[in-house]
């Protein structure tokens, strides 16, 4: 590893390369550029030092997605402290137990999110730096920049800690899975061989504090390309973004790009810059892939990893169609894809158990929490991700669901995901969420939880059992439905299974 694996040197030598080309734009259509990006994280890291943050420090960014917390944490970065990224989108009590385990030294925030979070009930506030986000790049951060201070050199570590990346939580409580240089140099790898000059015209919608962006900073720097930002996501604004910007790619969760393809709009939108979709961050159908394929007429691949892995499987552009639309694709560059029992024992293909991943990118631990550390990895190093799946005997995976999802209906095992996957395909069905209910008889029953698709009719419950017989078993089937406007979601996007549990808990939540 050489210091051109360091995200402040990355940033350094993107500015050198790409200059006044715009890094990121915001909804406003004001640019940060490259050259402005290095040049601020250089003040803001002079700053920091002068608050007598240094290295091994964490510094917490409670900031919403943009310029602002890009610049924190390349500052952060160069002077060897850790981001700690909490996402805005979470509620307040959210907000404060992540603060609360990450143990900042600094919490930077914006002025609304301190306040809202309380962050005084966490931190001293001395601690804290509250800042104005929303403001031109020549003022980004000017509550901490500071000039003419040199940054001292960092040396060569690969075991140094940039960044701490939480769990979404909806299992539990959450956890900081601690990223240092070693992993995310993988993960550089992994997705751009570490290339230059690669990138292109995209949409930014999900929150910063994500894996995706603090662990792929670094190769989004070397490619070059420009993130548009959405302050809050939409179908129509999405699209209208494409057509204006001529955005190359489309990366997002598949609910996402079901809301484009579904929009009054899409049929008349200028999709032609388009290049590829890729979808990640839950479960892909087979008629969206296909869907998407045949209306985007581009490639569409799809992804799948856990926070604690870094990297894990996918597919190809190259590969067969039906890959993407089948399973979520094999190991990807450098990961060992294995499926587990209870006893850790590595199942032969064609077994479900649950989803372990190993590679350089798994996280170097939790965040001050061994004990969860040791819980979460087998004794050769996988992350055990808490996913059921099985391998094929093509090497592709496929999901089943989250263990914890599980549910037993009458002595036999039912994996909504699976479940999901059939009923999705039903002409009137948008988006579908399967969780179980309490039976006195069996147990548990399935429960379907529907989003009807524009400008059609609910179907009803014996027309998706029909639609289901030829591909699932009949304890598989639902046995309710309960119709909805939309399917409860975390701040991550994904499907929130403690809201879809309360919303089958009740026969009386069941159409007339």
């Amino acid at each position: 590893m050489t210091d051109g694996t360091m995200l402040g040197a990355i940033a350094g030598e993107a500015a050198r390369r790409y200059g006044d080309s715009a890094a990121y734009v915001t909804p406003g259509g004001e640019t940060l550029s490259y050259a402005e990006l290095d040049a601020a994280s250089d003040e803001v890291a002079a700053g920091l030092l002068a608050r007598r943050v240094g290295a091994g420090d964490l510094v917490g960014l409670l900031l919403p997605s943009g310029p602002a917390y890009a610049v924190a944490y390349v500052a952060a970065a160069k002077i060897g402290a850790v981001s700690a990224g909490v996402n805005d989108k979470l509620s307040p009590p959210e907000r404060r137990r992540c603060l609360e385990i990450a143990g900042a030294t600094l919490v930077i925030a914006s002025e609304a999110l301190a306040r809202s979070t309380d962050v005084g009930a966490v931190v001293d506030a001395g601690a804290v730096v509250e800042v104005e986000p929303d403001v031109p790049p020549a003022q980004t951060l000017r509550e901490l920049r500071t000039a003419g201070r040199s940054i001292p050199a960092l040396g060569e570590d690969p075991d140094r800690a940039v960044a701490v990346v939480f769990t979404s939580g909806t299992t539990g409580e959450p956890k900081g899975a601690v990223f240092c240089e070693r992993q995310l140099d993988t993960i550089s790898e992994a997705d751009g061989q570490r290339r230059w000059g690669s990138g292109g015209r995209g949409l930014s919608s999900t929150s910063f504090a994500h894996l995706g962006y603090m662990t792929k900073l670094f190769q989004a720097l070397r490619g070059g390309g420009t993130s548009f930002l959405m302050t809050r996501w939409s179908a129509g604004e999405a699209l209208e973004m494409v057509a204006r910007h001529r955005l190359t790619t489309l990366g997002g969760i598949p609910t996402q790009v079901a809301l484009m393809l579904a929009h009054e709009n899409f049929e008349t939108t200028d999709i032609s810059s388009v290049r590829l979709i890729a979808l990640g961050g839950g479960p892909a159908t087979a008629s969206l892939v296909r869907e998407a394929r045949r209306r985007f007429g581009v490639p569409v691949v799809v992804r799948y990893t856990c926070t604690e892995a870094g990297v894990g499987v996918g597919t190809a552009v190259d590969d067969p169609p039906e890959d993407a639309e089948e399973s979520v694709g094999r190991a990807r560059r450098g990961v060992e894809l294995s499926i587990r029992d209870e006893s850790d024992r590595t199942l032969p293909a064609g077994e479900t158990g649950e989803v372990c991943l190993a590679s350089a990118a798994v996280m170097a631990r939790y965040h001050r929490d061994p004990e969860a550390t040791a819980a979460v990895l087998t004794a050769d190093g996988a992350v055990r991700t808490g996913d059921l799946g099985y391998v094929d005997e093509r090497g592709r995976l496929h999901l089943a669901g989250r263990s914890k999802e599980m549910y037993v209906r009458g002595g036999y095992n039912v994996f909504p995901l699976e479940v999901e996957e059939v009923l999705s395909d039903h002409p009137d069905v948008a988006h579908v969420a399967v969780a179980p209910r309490a039976d006195a008889v069996m147990g548990e029953i399935g429960v379907a939880v529907v989003v009807v698709r524009h400008g059609a009719a609910a179907p009803s419950l014996e027309a998706l059992r029909d639609h289901g017989r030829s591909r699932l078993a009949a304890h598989k089937l639902p046995e309710a439905i309960v119709l909805t406007e939309e399917l409860p979601r975390t701040a991550m996007e994904k499907i929130d299974r403690r809201v879809l549990a309360e919303m089958v808990a009740s026969p009386s939540r069941e159409p007339a």
